[in-house]
């Protein structure tokens, strides 16, 4: 079914910063039924990035994670300009989070984070042919980096020990990528 069985009524911003925004719409429900839906909106694209060496292995940065009060390994992501590619922007983050630049990168599809209150694209890419060097994180993250193997960044993905959407998605969208080729 691809229709939209909502109606917007109306829509009120209630709280903005540079990153993402809050919103009430007024609707009417799929059943009729008048209703308030409530929409984080995000003002940046989502990038995860999934450095894989030729030794098969993964570099994944471990930060803690203010929202959720947890330490959390990940795959390297961050925010992007939805101005610019979403590619040129994935590049820099790698740089930033990692030193990494890569020679060859794949798309490997986009997902939505939490589509049940957050229109938040995420947009996955592959990069292979790696070069490292020193990273350079912002002043808001305090990252550490990590090169597990594969197999290993799949069993974290699939056992919990790694919870962060993205790097799941990412980390199984690969997964099929390794597979099928």
């Amino acid at each position: 079914m691809s229709r939209n069985p909502w109606k917007t009524l109306g829509t009120t911003c209630v709280y903005e910063t540079p990153w993402f925004s809050v919103r009430r719409d007024d609707v009417l429900r799929p059943d009729g039924q008048p209703g308030t839906y409530s929409v984080v909106s995000s003002a940046r694209l989502a990038l995860g990035i999934l450095p894989l060496s030729s030794d098969n292995t993964i570099t994944l940065v471990g930060q803690y994670r203010y929202p959720v009060q947890e330490y959390s390994w990940e795959i390297p992501e961050g925010g992007g300009d939805p101005a610019r590619e979403p590619l040129e922007s994935a590049k820099r983050e790698l740089l930033e989070e990692t030193g990494i630049e890569a020679g060859l990168w794949t798309y490997l599809g986009r997902c939505h984070t939490s589509n049940c209150f957050v229109d938040e694209v995420a947009h996955l890419y592959l990069a292979r042919e790696l070069s490292y060097g020193e990273p350079s994180p912002g002043g808001d993250e305090e990252i550490v980096t990590r090169r597990v193997t594969f197999d290993e960044a799949l069993a974290m993905a699939a056992d919990g020990r790694i919870t962060d959407s993205i790097s799941i998605v990412g980390i199984f969208r690969l997964a099929e990528h390794l597979r099928s080729r």
